[in-house]
């Protein structure tokens, strides 16, 4: 029997209502004891590292984790961790940038707390136990296991506040399924990449655009000394004129600047050579970020700061989003 280690950090997994709402309220343990059966599945191990709802992780806390699977991977098959669904996936985004092993490590979640009828708590952690415990699991990347899918930590967003499928990763689809009598893969994930990191830069901006918007925040985020920048930009990476001219003065300054895009599908490209277009952008200095979403490009800026990158290597390290 395949030995696994349980992580638990809250989320609303871990939740039940009180007097005035829902709140964290189970322990590590409590939520094992929801699934009898677990101990048909794998021999566990249990470490509560927080119980906090997901918007209260920080990337801080997340490199924390990272950390500590490391610290103790050689002693176990592979790694569950529960968490909240806000911010699962930049969780499972910082471990599948620093995480070093081919092990399985899976993330899941809950959509409903532990007194809403159609609990879905126990089945995904359950079938997270089932992943990280089979042999097909080896060298598939950081995955998240909910609602009976698989997907790639890179791939997957939530797409609903509040549906059981909450979960989505357009243009790739899943990894495989949780099926009754057996894990099933379809397909391995093409973008994988590990990085080696003592320490992130903490010091980065997302800023995302909307229509008139001006350039205060960036100019904000410089004056305070900001190390980076992520712009979720419109469509294919554009801009207006006068945050293209804040842009610039990031640049200046050794700003190291990337653009996203805010459209939830597809890349960002200098297809558009107008003033603020991603073309000008791109030939000024601006680094594209393919199609990976903004809070996720924000979280492998921290990482690629951190390991004191230059402009150039950073651009070279986002190339391959764009494969």
């Amino acid at each position: 029997m395949k030995k696994i280690l349980v992580i638990t950090t809250g989320g609303t997994i871990s939740m039940k209502a009180s007097f005035n709402g829902v709140v964290p309220s189970l322990s590590g343990k409590e939520i094992l004891e929801l699934i009898p059966q677990i101990s048909t599945v794998a021999d566990f191990t249990l470490y509560e590292f927080s119980n906090i709802p997901s918007p209260m992780m920080t990337p801080q806390m997340m490199f924390e984790l990272s950390n500590y699977i490391t610290s103790v991977i050689d002693e176990f098959d592979g790694v569950v961790i529960t968490h909240g669904t806000d911010t699962v996936e930049e969780t499972a985004y910082m471990l599948f940038l620093t995480l070093q092993t081919l092990k399985p490590i899976v993330l899941t979640a809950a959509m409903r707390s532990n007194e809403e009828s159609g609990l879905d708590g126990p089945r995904n952690l359950l079938n997270a136990i089932r992943v990280a415990s089979n042999k097909k699991s080896m060298d598939r990347g950081v995955v998240l296991v909910i609602n009976d899918e698989i997907f790639s930590a890179r791939e997957v967003y939530k797409s609903s506040t509040n549906l059981t499928n909450a979960f989505e990763a357009p243009h790739y689809g899943i990894l495989g399924i949780v099926d009754a009598d057996d894990v099933i893969y379809y397909r391995r994930s093409e973008l994988r990449y590990k990085y080696q990191v003592e320490n992130l830069e903490y010091r980065v901006e997302l800023i995302k655009l909307y229509s008139g918007i001006g350039r205060k925040f960036i100019d904000c985020s410089i004056d305070s000394g900001v190390k980076g920048i992520v712009i979720e930009a419109f469509g294919r990476g554009n801009v207006n004129p006068e945050i293209k001219a804040g842009i610039l003065d990031a640049i200046s300054k050794g700003i190291p600047v990337i653009i996203t895009s805010r459209v939830p599908n597809g890349r960002v490209l200098g297809i558009y050579a107008y003033e603020g277009g991603a073309r000008q952008l791109e030939e000024a200095g601006a680094i594209m970020a393919g199609d990976l979403k903004g809070e996720k490009a924000r979280l492998k800026l921290m990482v690629l700061l951190g390991k004191k990158m230059n402009v150039a290597q950073i651009k070279e390290s986002f190339s391959e989003e764009i494969g």
